[in-house]
């Protein structure tokens, strides 16, 4: 939904109805994550993307039927190469999803001013929907769950107190995903399936070191959809108009912000910090503050002799060998890189594998399921 939320909340602010498409699964090679939506005004305007071009004309039908039937229901549609209407539809690329297909007004989405209230101000919250079975009296509800509230029902009070527990754990890890329950919330054996869409704030990636490498791998995280800082004690070399494209820019010793700023409560296990200073006056005190950190990744720059020397200097301090292997250094794969761009992909190639557990082998190279 976020991906088109400006233009859905112009259309509820107005009164308008629209059709709303939902990934809401996906298994092997689907070619858009769940989450991902496609948005039908009454006049037949089309936004977003569920499949990336593969079954657009079918969900935009449905859609379309949505926003301009006052009498639309919701359906669960199933799109894959194992449907006779596979090729008919255009989903060619192997992969299977299910899109969630609703009408949305002021009447059907009483609460979105404040679900959109919540995104823009940066406070985590999440969109729970029954959209399976069709039969289930939940169909079609929603619960908006915040960490220390929750709005809505699905007409059963247990099926509610699981709902919010468990889309409270995919809230705080920034998750977009589905549930499965009994229809009275039991957890074995379910055969209801809520979809949560999680809106949490962008997740964090804080570049130390204000050097031409910090400024390449700022663009590359804020592409990657980071909120990029970059921090150095040098106010000469720390300016926005060398780092335009980092969100913000801060004049600070490295462990003294790292550290405040997680006092502050703003680290969190999505959070990724890279060391690009490969200066021992710099490096050794951030990096014990660093390592000690639940953060998803810390890298930090420098020569395989620089890497050895900070190895040795960590292990002057408290740190244990359990903390130092956390360490990724020298910072990213190995691609070959001699840019400044190019090492910034390197880097970014290494947190995202790091990220969701991938081989870094070509996958040429690799059978079985390109997506894990």
């Amino acid at each position: 939904m976020r991906d088109v939320l400006d233009d859905l909340f112009a259309q509820w602010s107005a009164g308008r109805p629209a059709g709303l498409a939902t990934v809401v699964e996906t298994w092997k090679s689907a070619p858009r994550p769940p989450g991902a939506s496609m948005l039908v005004s009454e006049s037949g305007e089309a936004l977003g993307s569920v499949s990336g071009g593969c079954v657009e004309g079918a969900v935009y039908d449905l859609a379309r039927d949505a926003a301009t039937d006052p009498d639309a229901v919701p359906v669960l549609e199933r799109y894959g190469v194992s449907d006779d209407d596979a090729f008919a539809v255009g989903l060619t690329c192997g992969g299977t999803i299910h899109v969630y297909i609703e009408r949305v007004s002021p009447e059907t989405f009483p609460r979105l001013d404040g679900v959109v209230a919540d995104i823009r101000a940066g406070v985590p919250v999440a969109v729970a929907t029954c959209v399976d079975p069709p039969d289930a009296a939940a169909f079609g509800r929603r619960m908006v769950i915040r960490a220390d509230s929750a709005e809505g029902t699905f007409g059963s009070a247990r099926l509610d107190e699981a709902a919010v527990d468990d889309a409270r754990g995919l809230l705080a890890s920034g998750t977009t995903g589905t549930l499965r329950y009994g229809r009275d919330g039991e957890r074995l054996d379910g055969d209801l399936t809520l979809a949560v869409q999680v809106h949490a704030p962008r997740p964090r990636m804080i570049v130390f070191g204000a050097i031409d490498f910090a400024a390449a791998l700022a663009r590359a995280g804020s592409f990657l959809g980071f909120h990029v800082t970059v921090c150095d004690a040098r106010p000469v070399f720390a300016t926005r108009r060398r780092f335009p494209d980092a969100d913000e820019v801060v004049v600070d010793w490295p462990h003294r912000y790292l550290a405040a700023e997680a006092a502050a409560g703003r680290i969190d296990g999505r959070t990724v910090l890279a060391v690009l200073t490969h200066d021992a006056k710099f490096d050794i005190p951030l990096l014990e503050v660093a390592l000690r950190l639940p953060v998803a990744y810390v890298g930090a720059m420098g020569s395989r002799r620089t890497h050895a020397d900070r190895l040795n200097r960590l292990r002057a301090t408290s740190l244990t060998e359990a903390d130092l292997a956390r360490l990724h250094s020298p910072i990213g794969l190995d691609l070959g890189a001699r840019t400044p761009e190019e090492t910034a992909i390197s880097i970014t190639a290494e947190i995202i594998a790091t990220r969701w557990s991938g081989s870094t082998t070509p996958l040429a190279r690799t059978r079985g399921p390109i997506h894990r």
